[in-house]
């Protein structure tokens, strides 16, 4: 009979053996699927990361980012993003606890680049990663602009994004701050 310490180790085993493979392992397989070429990968590669690393050419404004909103957001973020089917992104509270309905955009996200990430990979819901870079910068800065983070008028691009100062931007600890 095994003890969960046996199978523990077995798999541990089976795994080193398999990592020890490498290439080998590969060509032993049942043939399946093809290797991803780095030009597919590549359209994948849309990690935006804090210091603006990731960012692609485009920029926009809060008023072309209200057109998009009221077309693509507005059902179900409400009018103005005040909320609706989904979360409100435009609000003035305060963040008083850990509770996840208390966190929003401008009480808890410390960067405003993870905004834009975020659009980007994910909106709209029915649709994501159809938006277009000039779409994603207006709408971002849409959202910034209503909760009174930047000003009405500011540009929001590759430059001018990462330079936001988030409310809550020093209410974290970086897990890997050799990566900053």
């Amino acid at each position: 009979m095994s003890t969960p310490e046996s199978v523990r180790a077995s798999a541990a085993l089976a795994l080193v053996l398999a990592l020890s493979a490498g290439a080998g392992a590969r060509a032993e397989g049942p043939g399946l699927g093809v290797e991803i070429a780095p030009g597919d990968l590549a359209a994948w590669d849309i990690s935006v990361f804090p210091d603006g690393r990731g960012l692609p050419a485009g920029q926009g404004t809060a008023a072309g980012g209200a057109v998009i909103f009221a077309q693509k957001c507005a059902a179900c973020h409400g009018e103005n993003g005040k909320g609706a089917t989904n979360s409100a992104l435009i609000n003035d509270r305060k963040l008083t606890s850990i509770d996840a309905a208390e966190k929003t955009i401008p009480n808890f996200w410390p960067y405003a680049t993870t905004l834009f990430d975020y659009i980007r990979r994910s909106m709209p819901w029915q649709l994501p990663r159809s938006l277009s870079s000039d779409e994603v910068y207006a709408l971002t800065a849409f959202i910034l602009a209503r909760n009174h983070l930047i000003a009405e008028d500011a540009v929001m691009n590759a430059q001018t994004l990462p330079q936001v100062r988030m409310p809550n931007r020093n209410g974290f600890i970086d897990r890997f701050p050799e990566r900053m």
